[in-house]
């Protein structure tokens, strides 16, 4: 419609154009999202390619975890950041000011070259790459002086100095998590060989307890959300994580303001922690992510979870009133078989099991939610070969048989699952290059 009407992409609180803008940031959490950017330009009406924009196109400037791997995208991109943003988005604007300030000496080469001689934001055009006869990649290079050979990863040491923004944005559409997000910490210390968010975002860094309590008042005062979650890679892990719930259960006790803390680690829960969470009579389901269905394919992938760990974990919840588990897995995996994929139905099964013991009772649910791997740039597993679609759904259809077809516990667990091919089109654009 808004092609059709010719009114360009605008932004939500002022609604002035994206195209009158001097920067155009794009923040990519998977790089699935690269076709949204496209069709965000489209929309602003900038042209797709960076060749072909002029002194009056925004420069556009990717960030996020997909950003880490610009290549795929080097075309359509004037620069990419790698890192936290929250720094170098303030000097980029500053560099821009002075130089509209001094007139605009030079163009927008000129505003490309001051980005790049910083080392801190990545030029793809200022690169040239060769490549051996083979087609790997033979060296990547500066085509003019001044540009580094190496683009640095930006990382913002003191949390607390970064502040969220003060004023959120409420979506006026349904969105999938209607709460307000807090970030309590950032980085991991756990070094599964599949996570890309855990080796890219290190060291760890924690928000104080003083500012998650300033930050929790001010979100929920500014957006009206009644449910925050608080998010990190594994929130549990905070060294102040007892504290800070008790602090927030204590403060929101009796209000209709309800407290989530998103994917536990099954060896970083204890009970008092959860109690905590659903002390305002809330109980959401629980989730954990044991990653592989066998002992072997977790410690190939270095989840060091064992099955008893998990067992242990979901009894005393089912036993403290919780009545329904989520699990997450992934198929695919390096060295996997198809015994490692079905051992996700044993270990189901034995969830179940487990809480109707510590129940005695049959309403016990467990969801097993599954993605496909996509080996990831900058992880141990960078190298390893992508399993065939072909494989992953075979392997998962396998999966589901087994879990429906049992008559005992086939009723109680639910299975959800993505197509195979998609994956691959992510594994293409997580370590392709240019071409």
């Amino acid at each position: 419609l808004m092609r059709a009407e010719g009114v360009p992409q605008f932004t939500v609180d002022a609604h002035r154009p994206v195209r009158a803008f001097d920067v155009l940031g794009v923040s990519f959490s998977t790089e699935l999202g690269y076709t949204n950017m496209l069709n965000a330009l489209d929309l602003a009406g900038i042209p797709l390619m960076a060749v072909d924009r002029g002194e009056d196109d925004p420069i556009v400037l990717a960030g996020g975890h997909a950003a880490f791997n610009p290549e795929p995208i080097a075309d359509f991109l004037d620069a990419a950041v790698l890192g936290d943003g929250e720094q170098i988005s303030i000097a980029i604007s500053e560099v821009i000011r002075e130089w509209k300030a001094e007139g605009k000496p030079g163009g927008r080469d000129e505003l490309l070259m001051r980005l790049a001689e910083s080392g801190g934001v990545y030029i793809p055009k200022f690169y040239d790459v060769d490549y051996h006869p083979d087609g790997r990649i033979k060296r990547v290079a500066p085509n003019r002086a001044d540009v580094p050979w190496r683009v640095h990863k930006h990382t913002v040491m003191d949390l607390d100095e970064w502040p969220y923004p003060k004023k959120p944005l409420v979506p006026l559409a349904e969105t999938v998590h209607e709460r307000f997000s807090v970030e309590i910490f950032r980085g991991c210390t756990r070094g599964c060989r599949f996570c890309q968010a855990g080796m890219i975002t290190r060291p760890v860094r924690e928000r104080s307890i003083t500012t998650i309590g300033a930050m929790v008042e001010n979100g929920i005062k500014e957006s009206g959300f009644n449910e925050v979650g608080l998010l990190s890679l594994s929130s549990a892990d905070h060294s102040e994580i007892g504290d800070v719930a008790k602090g927030l259960a204590d403060r929101y006790e009796g209000t209709n303001t309800s407290l989530s803390l998103p994917s536990t680690r099954v060896d970083a829960f204890n009970i008092d922690l959860a109690n905590e969470f659903s002390r305002n009579g809330r109980r959401s389901g629980l989730t954990f992510a044991p990653e592989g269905g066998s002992e072997r394919m977790r410690k190939v992938i270095n989840k060091m979870v064992t099955e008893e760990d998990l067992i242990r974990t979901v009894t005393t919840a089912y036993s403290q009133g919780w009545r329904q588990v989520k699990l997450y897995f992934m198929c695919g995996l390096p060295t996997e078989q198809d015994e490692d994929v079905l051992g996700i139905a044993d270990l189901a099964k034995k969830v179940i099991q487990a809480g109707r013991e510590a129940t005695g009772s049959r309403d016990i649910r467990c969801t097993v939610s599954i993605g496909g791997f996509v080996p990831k740039p900058h992880t141990p597993f960078q190298w390893a070969g992508q399993a065939d679609h072909e494989t992953v759904d075979r392997r998962l259809r396998a999966l589901r048989d087994s879990l429906r077809g049992d008559k005992q516990y086939g009723r109680s667990i639910g299975f959800r699952y993505h197509d195979g091919k998609p994956s691959i089109v992510e594994g293409l654009l997580s370590r392709g290059d240019r071409r």
